[in-house]
């Protein structure tokens, strides 16, 4: 915070000394935000395969891994399988094979286009690649501009099945709904693209199920960067993917985070990270099925470092399983599907479809595509009841609040799916103080100024004004300060019919105390995520800390401890208030009454809202002003002072 100056406005300078702080400590604590995600994504790397060291152990883990996988992609339950109602369009001919604009239902109203291309005169089932398509936009679909792949198969002995991305098909949907649209409840809703791209490839298999043309029990998946990381996905989720060649999609969170990439990814690429996996556990759920990963050493968006990784974690169980299936290929390239990288993606569909070693040549793209964009098309309008559009509203399922569960469910809940991560042993508080002084505050109390211990590494700041006159009824109220909050503009105002009267701590949550822009709360936001974590998620356990701090520091065994808190820090100290027992009650302004709206909590909307959790809460509750609807059991007061005062005196 920066300290405030105005000549001639003596008042304002007087709130100025009060806030004190150096404004390096606010910088500080910033960068140690900054080092915490990335070095708790490095973890998540570091620790995903590390308790594995027999084929046992993984046996033993492997059909937990693979639920919580589905889990993540949102696909936990499974959604139902109806009907695909899949048509064929229309067929093109060729001279050496015939395309099949094919259209289906992945889930009621969700429709996937892609084209079947299928040899001539094949007499026995065919093996049959699956590829799905990157983030390359065409208004008819992003199958018309890798349809060399499917030629190649179709001309050499395949049958191949490309279906349009949910971003760019035919009927498109939304991809990038975090960094470009601010659809920060797709976290709370436990919803990745990446879930309904992978459901898509799920069903496509189950329609190539149903072709004659097709071996099922040769079916592989390969594409290009948002391809490629949903080739992982799909073959980690589907044991029917007899192999698979991920290009340039292969990563890990630690090298993501390392390169800071989040802002500029497509949501897609990620899941979110609930269970703290990585993409080598993806590799050992593939295993020991056939995998190659095709790679540009130049590629900045998945660098080398990354995938290096994966394939260092993942050899070792090939290894277990005594097969020598995995390889990791790299081309001296950025972020392209080469010449050299899909030669080694053919030869090695050939290698294990066909019992064929025989080196494939190495040959460019044709410059110009043999079918136009109208020719591949599946539909000649939008369906005018597709759900494409939205997804993301409807593909995971949302918890019904018509009945509260009960504390005790909501709890193991919240400790399962959203604040899995939190510290198993607390660290020293170790409280160093910030210097500077209360200033007008003193008038007060006792004023002073600590930065403390939340995680290690990572320190917030605490505030006190301790009153002179306590008593053992005297409460403690804890502000929690909006990142907008300065000590001038902090609505000091609603504090000081209380100052003096109780003691006052005011608590700096990470990411509070210092000015971030769009981009880089992006890249924080999401790089959280990737170990488990949200930023408000982490700003609740700032709270808990700090109040079991305070209680330590101002000895409150037997006094009130109270929150208050507005906009944005009403959720975290909502639910840090849920957490923590000891602390008496939450005075709220200006609560969001919805995760869609409110900062993302990991999962959540599956199943809570903001409305339930304030139902388990009851009387402990209590809202400035009027009581908003569906929050019958909370309390309200008029002001702060009858809020803590009122409602906490013995009667």
């Amino acid at each position: 915070m920066n300290r405030i100056v105005v000549a001639g406005c003596s008042c304002l300078a007087l709130l100025g000394t009060a806030v004190g702080e150096p404004n390096e400590n606010a910088e500080a604590r910033y960068q140690q935000v900054i080092d915490y995600v990335k070095k708790s994504a490095a973890e998540v790397t570091t620790n995903a395969l590390s308790g594995v060291k027999t084929l046992a152990d993984w046996n033993a883990v492997r059909a937990q891994k693979h639920r919580e996988f589905l889990y993540m992609l949102g696909l936990d339950p499974m959604p139902v399988r109806m009907a695909l109602e899949a048509t064929v369009t229309g067929t093109i001919h060729t001279p050496n094979y015939h395309i099949e604009n094919v259209v289906f239902q992945s889930s009621p109203k969700l429709y996937v286009t892609g084209n079947l291309y299928i040899p001539h005169n094949a007499t026995t089932p065919l093996p049959t690649i699956l590829y799905v398509c990157g983030h390359s936009p065409h208004p008819l679909g992003a199958k018309y501009q890798y349809q060399d792949r499917a030629q190649w198969y179709a001309e050499n002995g395949y049958a191949c099945f490309i279906i349009d991305t949910l971003e760019f098909g035919e009927v498109a949907g939304i991809h990038h709904g975090l960094h470009n649209l601010n659809m920060w409840q797709w976290i709370s809703a436990g919803y990745t693209p990446a879930g309904v791209e992978v459901w898509n490839a799920m069903r496509a298999i189950d329609y190539l199920e149903t072709r004659e043309e097709v071996d099922q029990t040769r079916i592989g998946i390969t594409g290009i960067s948002g391809g490629g990381a949903i080739s992982w996905f799909s073959a980690a989720a589907d044991d029917r993917i007899a192999v698979a060649v991920p290009v340039c999609g292969t990563f890990t969170y630690g090298s993501q985070a390392k390169n800071w990439l989040a802002d500029g990814q497509c949501d897609c690429i990620y899941f979110n990270n609930t269970y703290q996996s990585d993409l080598s556990i993806m590799g050992a759920l593939i295993a020991p099925r056939p995998l190659m990963t095709c790679s540009g050493i130049k590629d900045s968006i998945f660098p080398p470092d990354g995938y290096h990784e994966v394939y260092r974690q993942v050899k070792p169980l090939y290894d277990l399983h005594g097969v020598d299936g995995i390889r990791n290929i790299d081309d001296d390239v950025p972020h392209q599907d080469s010449p050299k990288l899909r030669q080694e993606t053919r030869q090695w569909f050939n290698r294990w479809f066909m019992n064929d070693t025989t080196p494939v040549d190495r040959v460019p793209n044709p410059e110009n595509k043999r079918h136009t964009a109208e020719e591949l098309a599946c539909l000649k309008t939008i369906p005018w009841d597709a759900a494409n559009f939205s997804a993301h509203d409807h593909f995971v399922t949302r918890k019904e609040l018509a009945e509260p569960t009960k504390k005790e469910e909501l709890l193991a809940e919240l400790h399962d799916k959203t604040f899995r991560w939190f510290p198993e042993q607390s660290i020293p508080f170790e409280p160093i103080p910030n210097g500077g002084h209360g200033g007008w505050m003193d008038r007060y109390g006792e004023y002073d100024d600590f930065q403390i211990h939340s995680e290690a590494n990572v320190r917030i700041r605490v505030q006190i004004v301790r009153a002179r006159n306590r008593t053992p009824n005297t409460p403690l109220l804890v502000y929690l300060k909006r990142p907008e909050d300065t000590l001038s503009a902090v609505d000091v105002d609603e504090l000081l019919a209380v100052l003096g009267h109780s003691d006052v701590a005011m608590v700096n949550p990470r990411l509070t105390d210092h000015q971030i822009d769009h981009q880089e709360w992006t890249n924080i936001e999401r790089t959280a995520v990737w170990s488990g974590r949200t930023i408000a998620a982490m700003q609740v356990w700032d709270v808990l800390r700090a109040t079991k701090w305070l209680a330590e520091e101002l000895k409150t065994e037997s006094r009130p401890i109270v929150l208050f808190a507005k906009s944005e820090m009403a959720v975290p100290a909502l639910y840090a208030t849920l957490l923590a027992p000891e602390i008496s009650q939450v005075i709220v302004r200006d609560l969001h009454t919805s995760h869609d709206q409110a900062p993302p909590l990991l999962n959540v909307l599956r199943f809570t809202d903001i409305p339930e959790v304030g139902a388990v809460m009851g009387s402990r509750l209590c809202f400035l002003g009027a009581r908003p609807p569906g929050f019958s059991l909370a309390s309200e007061a008029r002001s702060l002072p009858t809020a803590l005062f009122e409602k906490l005196s013995p009667r």
